[in-house]
Order: C-alpha cells, then sequence, then structure tokens
C-alpha cells in the first residue's frame, strides 16, 4: 500500500470514529431530553412553546421503531386510542389554538384529509394546550373536520408521544404506517401542498 493510500485509510477512519461519536452524543442528547420531558410531565408541569422549522424525517421500514400507543378523550368528549386506528396509515398533527404556524398550516391539513381520507388514511389531532372550546372554536374558525385528543391535564397522552415530540416543539406532524409506527415527521408547519400527501402515498403503497 503507497503512502498515498495509508493516508486515506487514515483520514477514512478518523472520519468513522467522529461519525461514530456524534451520533452516540445526540443519542444521548435525545435520551435525556425525553427523560427530562417525562419528568416534567409527571409533575404537571410546562415548557414554553416554540415552532420546528419545517424539516421532514422519513424513516426507513427497517428502522422504524415499536407502535406508538395511546389513548386520549376527544374535542367532543369521546375515547380514541391507537386500537381504534390499528390497520390504517394515520396522521397525528400535534396543534394549539394560539400557535401562528398551526392557523398557518391547518387549511393544508384539511385538503390533504380531504384528498387522501377515501384513499385509507385517518387524521386525528392532538391539541397540547387548549380546553375543549377553544379547540372547537379553532376547528370551526379554519374548517377542520377530523377529531382531535386534548392532551393538556391528560400526563398519559403527552407521555405516549415523547420519542418522537415534545409537545413544546409545534405544530409537529406524525404519519404512522398500518403497524402503528412512525413513518415520517414533519418538524414545523407543514409548508405546502404536495408533501404531505406524497408522504401518506408512499406509506399507502407498502406491503400491509
Amino acid at each position: 500500500m503507497s503512502s498515498i493510500e495509508r493516508r486515506r485509510v487514515a483520514t477514512r477512519r478518523t472520519l468513522a470514529a467522529a461519525l461514530a461519536v456524534a451520533t452516540a452524543v445526540t443519542l444521548a442528547a435525545c435520551s435525556n431530553d425525553a427523560t427530562r420531558i417525562a419528568e416534567g410531565y409527571q409533575q404537571g408541569g410546562n415548557t414554553g412553546f416554540v415552532s420546528g422549522d419545517g424539516r421532514l424525517q422519513e424513516i426507513p421500514l427497517a428502522e422504524r421503531g415499536d407502535p406508538v400507543e395511546f389513548s386520549g378523550t376527544a374535542v367532543d368528549g369521546s375515547t380514541v386510542s391507537s386500537k381504534d386506528l390499528a390497520g390504517d396509515v394515520v396522521v397525528l398533527n400535534f396543534w394549539y389554538a394560539g400557535c401562528g404556524p398551526c392557523r398557518i398550516e391547518a387549511p393544508l391539513l384539511e385538503k390533504t384529509y380531504a384528498a387522501t381520507r377515501d384513499e385509507g388514511a385517518r387524521f386525528l389531532g392532538i391539541n397540547i394546550y387548549d380546553g375543549p372550546e377553544q379547540a372547537t372554536s379553532f376547528e370551526k374558525t379554519y374548517g377542520v373536520t377530523y377529531p382531535s385528543l386534548l392532551a393538556r391535564d391528560d400526563t398519559d397522552l403527552k407521555l405516549a408521544f415523547t420519542a418522537w415530540t415534545s409537545l413544546s416543539a409545534v405544530p409537529t406532524t406524525l404519519v404512522l404506517d398500518r403497524q402503528g409506527r412512525v413513518a415520517a415527521r414533519f418538524i414545523g408547519a407543514v409548508r405546502d401542498d404536495t408533501s404531505l400527501p406524497t408522504i401518506i402515498g408512499d406509506v399507502l403503497a407498502e406491503s400491509p
């Protein structure tokens, strides 16, 4: 092996080691954040709300984790759980009435819901802050017709999502596959009327 080749091998090894360290640090930070958030929920605390930057994260089939399991009370007083949605592709949108980006994306979400529900997609909102009156007013104002669960006083419902969203970074939208696993995540507002329908179509097309 020439000296140039030896240097290239050494460089690759250095980069690989650096990437491994960075990945470990990131995973540790995520784990610590999830623990801190969970402890806050259990103690009844709330953190300041911030908006995400609009990133889209797609999770390959082989890398999806366990199914997300949850149950909560909807705005109309009914109970909705992950068991009720088993076998469907589900879009979960985290929002609250005073969130500016939530207002902007609401018509896009409703449009996507109307366009994909006959194909088998289910939509469910998770309202993180409001009571039923505020949530109902928002739904009427922005023409939202799919249901939402109320998470403000429901610690168990909040804890169900700590692996995927802190509930302080809103809006966030998760797309669950038919097994209830997170297949994609929008961190921040859905900004156009093509990206979410495309993701939903891709997940619907996956083998059951």
